[in-house]
């Protein structure tokens, strides 16, 4: 094992064995991170800036007078991109969740915790949004530690009321529209400007969620990604060798020296000569090793800004760890340090551990997406292709017919009869008009019982009674199977079958 290997084998002994934000004591300890500077947080900032813009502006998104999404646990009534889904359409949800946890497990395998860092609601309010004005506010991390610290004077009182005030109001915001996705927008306005006694549930609810966003993002924070959300948990079971995370380079950066104000000689980690840095951050790439050794030290000049930049306080350069959210802020700390020391960029970067070990090799050509990545998305693919098929070509309307419980068939002149109920099922958004039932077998009759009513209205049903009647020599068994067409303005809409009860022969 070479002295790369070794010391990093040793860097990773204890780390797993306590988190940043507990001290030995068993006290929190909070976490003020530097504001990120660089490509990624601004590449970021404007996914961020997209994703939040959708999620505010979908509730007011309305097709045919509906939501363009819903998810109303209370009413069991879902919409998904206009189209309506019924408790009969649960099947397609739980196929979608399969789909989803497949999704998860292959993604993860691929791409990491990407989507920790990039789309997920947590990290998207909490870096871009509630950080962003705490630095405006407070200032940046040594600022903020100083108010911390500080005695409650006027200055500090007034900063956190101000800070404490903007984050409600966004708290509250936020509520509401997570209400909008679950009730609607209309019922979320009418909360806010009719009397509270008309609403008092909702009411109640709204502060609900007003109080626990607030006190996710003003206490929680990181835990929420720590502590919370089992997803970074499971990633340890889910992540192989070749699954693209957030990765540091040790082979190169190893072993880490302190810059000093000597010039440099060829760097034998990038191969290419260093000029002499004019500043106070030029380096010399050769120098005493960890045993008053002579050997090559590596690119890292241990800055440690890579964790002062964490939002969950942790060194990348152990290793993948629970706690990394993958929000690529070390990788441009890493990178501007990199490039004001004139050592090439990507000392942390995307990459996979395969990836890390084989670039020891000077011929070997980093190469992210492998045979088994490509396999996987392929997968991917192919199941969110068949979900959205099977979405996209669900039956509109559901016809349910049942006989009716406890009755025998009754014999009349030249047959029997039997009872049954109907249910007409409407999924969508307009109200289907002209329903007639019409039993398909030769020879029977078919006859409603009571009112006709044809009309079945948006997103409700039509339910009603009707008799069988077939002749006896149509009835092979005690049992025999009738079909039912449904009709609407003469046009077959749905057809159902069912059973037909007559005597044993």
């Amino acid at each position: 094992m070479n002295i790369i290997d070794e010391l990093y084998k040793e860097d990773t002994e204890e780390y797993r064995d306590s988190i940043a934000t507990v001290d030995k004591s068993g006290k929190r300890v909070w976490i003020h991170p530097k504001k990120p500077s660089g490509w990624f947080y601004n590449a970021r900032t404007w996914v961020s800036f997209v994703l939040l813009a959708l999620l505010f502006g979908i509730p007011f998104i309305k097709v045919n007078g509906e939501p363009l999404l819903l998810f109303n646990i209370l009413e069991r009534k879902f919409i998904l991109f206009s189209i309506v889904f019924t408790p009969q359409d649960l099947h397609l949800f739980a196929l979608a969740m399969v789909t989803l946890m497949v999704f998860v497990v292959l993604f993860t395998v691929v791409f990491g915790r990407i989507f920790c860092g990039w789309v997920c609601p947590q990290t998207i309010f909490m870096e871009m949004v509630f950080r962003k004005i705490e630095y405006w506010i407070d200032g940046d991390a040594s600022q903020q530690r100083k108010l911390a610290a500080a005695p409650w004077t006027g200055e500090k009182i007034g900063k956190r009321a101000l800070k404490f005030a903007i984050f409600y109001v966004i708290a509250v915001v936020i509520a509401n529209t997570f209400l909008s996705y679950i009730i609607g927008v209309d019922e979320v306005k009418k909360i806010i400007t009719e009397p509270i006694s008309l609403h008092t549930g909702g009411f109640v609810a709204m502060l609900i969620f007003s109080g626990v966003f607030f006190f996710v993002f003003t206490y929680m924070r990181e835990q929420v990604c720590l502590v919370v959300c089992p997803y970074g948990r499971l990633q340890g079971v889910m992540l192989v060798p070749d699954s693209i995370v957030v990765h540091y380079d040790y082979v190169r950066g190893e072993p880490r020296g302190k810059i000093s104000k000597q010039s440099t000689v060829s760097s034998p980690q990038s191969g290419s000569p260093q000029s002499a840095v004019k500043s106070e951050l030029a380096v010399t790439d050769w120098g005493l090793g960890t045993e008053g050794l002579g050997t090559p030290k590596g690119d890292c000049v241990d800055c440690k800004l890579c964790v002062h930049v964490c939002p969950t306080g942790i060194d990348i350069r152990n290793g993948t760890q629970l706690e990394c959210v993958n929000c690529t802020a070390c990788i441009d700390a890493c990178d501007g340090v990199m490039e004001k020391v004139g050592r090439p960029k990507g000392l942390i970067r995307y990459d996979s551990e395969t990836g890390i070990k084989a670039s020891k090799d000077p011929s070997y050509k980093r190469k992210i997406f492998t045979t088994r990545v490509w396999a996987y998305t392929g997968v991917l693919i192919a199941l969110i292709s068949l979900q959205i098929f099977l979405f996209a070509n669900r039956s509109e309307v559901e016809t349910v017919i049942l006989r009716t419980t406890g009755q025998l068939y009754q014999k009349v002149e030249g047959g029997y009869t039997n009872l049954y109920n109907y249910e007409v099922i409407n999924k969508t958004a307009q109200d289907i008009t002209g329903i007639e039932l019409r039993l398909k077998n030769p020879g029977g009759k078919l006859n409603l019982v009571g009112e006709h009513v044809h009309t079945a209205p948006k997103q409700g049903m039509l339910k009603g009674v009707f008799f069988v009647e077939m002749p006896a020599d149509a009835l092979q068994s005690r049992k025999t199977e009738i079909e039912i067409e449904v009709l609407s303005n003469g046009k077959v809409i749905d057809h159902a079958k069912t059973n037909f009860l007559g005597p044993i022969k």
